[in-house]
């Protein structure tokens, strides 16, 4: 049994952990009990926006804009109101990618071609006609797999590509270029509070929404434009609903984090340090691999396991999915790590947030732990057996 424990057992991959030394002192100046339409929320709004644009260092005519729902609600925004101007390429091969798809296919009931893959490797990306509109994920925050670059999209595109970019941006490289939509939430990469997301505009993604008005009723929630010109109000700091000003206050913390750590180059280092612990400990490891099938598509963020002995391979879903759960269980129980068991779609294994919010030293305290769990959880059900 390990002595060497994590300071900070916060694994989770969403919501997940504050950064280093973030406490609740640091939102006293939030905007409490203000309307977010005032001079002083506006301003804190105008702020997020323009940081996070300077930070990422997006072109400048790229827009930006702070939205209701959270990552999902940034991408649903993108879908209801640009979609439909022609067919659709959709690209899935986890939980959520899989959610774009059935809203395009079941629910906006479009002409597209779907390319779906199992957990753990991406579609055949050589197949995606650009002549379309192209929707899929950067990173699969479910599956531990992300598309490795974006060479695979062409400059000289007809269609648009929307990129749910939540566990990806801010934690890896991303050649906006090739992105005319891209979405994320606070509550991922950067640790921040959940329930609002981020949604980036190119010029092109602009002129479909000034040129294309779909055949079909627009929630108030997802209207990005008034009297058929995009509404800028909504990408200065003016929000279609009412926001939290303190998720707010929180979010331009962490803007203030990345920019103390030495902005978004460091940051991606971090992620990238991080994960480079648990891949060196899995390579070492006999009964433990990842789900990525192809070391070049693994993430450096939320990092997925699966167990691989003849034991566990031997139990049928339900057994897998219950020795997982015991394993899980018991690292709850000894403080060392909170909320690793893998999405409820996803095979039977851990997932391990290793975004740069989390500290290696952490991680390098969790990756005994998890031999000692492996082994004290098979020698019991052997022993009831």
């Amino acid at each position: 049994k390990p002595t060497l424990r994590p300071k900070n057992p916060n694994f989770s991959s969403g919501p997940c952990s504050k950064f280093p030394n973030w406490s609740l002192d640091i939102l006293k100046d939030a905007a409490l009990g203000r309307s977010h339409r005032s001079k002083l929320g506006k301003n804190k709004l105008k702020q997020s926006i323009d940081e996070t644009k300077e930070i990422l260092g997006l072109p400048s005519d790229y827009r930006v804009a702070i939205v209701a729902a959270s990552d999902t609600g940034a991408v649903e925004m993108a879908l209801w109101s640009m979609l439909g101007e022609r067919s659709v390429d959709v690209l899935a091969w986890e939980n959520f990618s899989s959610d774009w798809v059935t809203d395009i296919v079941s629910e906006l009931r479009l002409d597209a071609n779907v390319y779906v893959s199992d957990y753990g490797v991406l579609p055949d990306l050589s197949k995606v006609n650009f002549d379309n509109d192209v929707v899929f994920a950067w990173n699969g925050t479910t599956s531990g797999v992300r598309v490795p670059d974006a060479k695979w999209i062409p400059a000289d595109r007809k269609g648009l590509t929307i990129c749910d970019a939540t566990s990806a941006i801010f934690a890896q490289e991303m050649d906006y270029s090739k992105l005319d939509v891209i979405t994320y939430s606070w509550q991922k990469v950067l640790g921040g509070e959940a329930a609002h997301g981020i949604l980036i505009l190119s010029p092109r993604a602009v002129e479909r929404l000034e040129s294309y008005k779909p055949d079909r009723a627009i929630p108030k929630i997802f209207r990005m434009t008034k009297k058929g010109k995009l509404d800028e109000e909504l990408f200065n700091g003016a929000t279609i609903n009412t926001p939290s000003m303190l998720c707010v206050e929180d979010y331009l913390q962490c803007l203030k984090w990345v920019r103390s750590i030495g902005g978004l180059n460091a940051i991606i280092d971090r992620a990238n340090k991080n994960s480079k612990v648990i891949y060196d400990w899995i390579d070492k490891t006999q009964w433990l691999k990842t789900l990525a099938k192809d070391p070049t598509t693994r993430t450096n963020t939320g990092v997925c396991l699966v167990f691989d002995d003849p034991e566990f391979n031997a139990m049928n879903d339900d057994g897998q999915q219950e020795f997982c759960k015991k394993i899980v269980s018991l690292l709850e129980t000894e403080g060392v790590a909170y909320d690793i068991a893998s999405y409820r779609t996803a095979p039977a294994g851990l997932r391990i947030w290793c975004g740069s919010t989390v500290e290696a030293s952490d991680l390098e305290a969790l990756c005994p732990w998890i031999e000692y769990a492996y082994h004290t959880v098979k020698q019991s059900s052997a022993k009831a057996a």
